[in-house]
């Protein structure tokens, strides 16, 4: 065992550790928890003072973005900007999913490219390498050993009534189609279930895709799970914790610069749609000048005929941290004019640290491969165990 790996146990929470338990996955970090309370026993009753209780487990959350265009407005305020509150209060997995990213046709020479530039943006936005796990997916094999197994419960009819797949399958056309496209919710059960998630921040169009995953954990934890498990030699229960969605109060769902209705999107076929991280100054400027609206006077959230008013205010609103109440005393009486230069220069001095960031990861790929090499091992660590439980849980010969 390697001296990471040792210290990665040592140091995790006693009530998670046992939560992994059983097969031999489980069985060496259940010793472990054992030795460590009895430690703490035996130190107080030297002392005279009682044990202290042991540290409660912060909930598990994981959450990821595709590495296929350019990380734009809505994955940052949607995702990644709530991503920084969640590193502090639970214990976070953010990987980049570039197995997803495979779904659709793409340039294969740009993936990699792609995918180090995601992970340098997760790291500029304030992602702390020292508080959450940040890697590849496909640096852990488990993610797909997992989708296969899952896979094999999995009733096709669950997957031929997911709306993305109708959606974008009827976009390629049948021949530009593969068989990924369909599965994709599969790995996408086996991203988040691999790591016993509790939490899995979502958008609101991606609550089916988190529906389907809790669908498959209770249908696998019943077909080889409880007594079936303890019969193959494993700790019983269930295989997979079920996860719940967590959905942020606001920005889960950032609409597109041209058309309030649709969500703005990296395979939109304009640029001019959505703002992306790094574009410079005279860009954004540029968008948000011709960014749509409306002839209406003043400015008003959640009016269902002011699809565009509400989008900019709430982007506006989310930047500047300030409330819709602080908003709307300011911008009600504003015109579109006014408006969107101060949304401009909003956008413009939340970005220009992010990019000064970036630009300094990226010159440094040595820092960066580090803190992906250091993700993907503390990743694995956890889903090997979930992994070994369900390879014994599901009748295969011990490796």
């Amino acid at each position: 065992m390697s001296r990471a790996l040792l210290s990665h146990i040592l140091h995790r929470p006693p009530l998670l550790l046992a939560s992994r338990g059983g097969g031999r996955g489980g069985a060496l970090p259940s010793r472990l928890r054992t030795l460590r309370l009895n430690c703490s026993v035996a130190e107080a009753a030297a002392s005279g003072d009682e044990a202290p209780a042991p540290p409660a487990r912060k909930k598990r959350v994981v959450s990821g973005v595709q590495p296929t265009g350019l990380v734009h407005l809505g994955n940052y305020l949607g995702a990644i900007k709530n991503w920084l509150s969640l590193q502090d209060l639970y214990e976070t997995l953010f990987f980049i999913v570039d197995l997803h990213a495979i779904t659709l046709p793409y340039e294969a020479p740009q993936l990699s490219k792609a995918t180090r530039s995601t992970a340098a943006i997760y790291l500029a936005c304030g992602i702390d390498s020292s508080k959450a796990s940040i890697f590849v997916q496909s640096h852990v094999r488990a993610h797909v050993e997992l989708m296969w197994l899952l896979s094999s419960s999995t009733p096709i009819g669950w997957l031929n009534r997911m709306i993305q797949f109708k959606e974008k399958s009827r976009k390629a056309g049948d021949e530009n189609v593969g068989v990924a496209l369909l599965t994709y919710p599969v790995l996408m059960a086996s991203d988040i279930l691999l790591y016993q998630s509790d939490l899995v921040p979502v958008g609101e169009d991606q609550t089916q895709h988190l529906e389907l995953t809790r669908e498959i954990a209770e249908r696998v934890n019943n077909l080889y799970g409880g007594r079936k498990w303890k019969k193959m030699g494993g700790r019983g229960g269930s295989l997979f914790k079920v996860p719940e969605a967590l959905i942020p109060p606001a920005g889960a769902r950032v609409m597109s610069l041209t058309d309030g209705l649709s969500k703005m999107s990296k395979s939109a076929p304009s640029d001019q749609s959505r703002i992306n991280l790094l574009d410079p100054k005279d860009v954004i400027m540029n968008k948000i000048k011709r960014c749509k609206t409306d002839s209406l006077p003043g400015l008003e959230f959640d009016n269902p005929e002011r699809p565009e008013c509400n989008n900019l205010l709430s982007i506006y609103q989310i930047i500047t941290g300030k409330t819709k109440e602080e908003v709307v005393g300011e911008c009600q009486n504003m015109n579109w004019g006014s408006f969107k230069t101060t949304l401009t220069d909003a956008l413009i001095d939340h970005l220009q640290p992010i990019q000064i960031r970036y630009e300094e990861i990226m010159s440094d790929p040595g820092y960066l491969d580090d803190v992906l090499s250091e993700g993907a091992g503390k990743a694995a660590e956890i889903a090997d165990i979930t992994l070994n439980n369900v390879y014994q849980a599901m009748g295969f010969l011990r490796r």
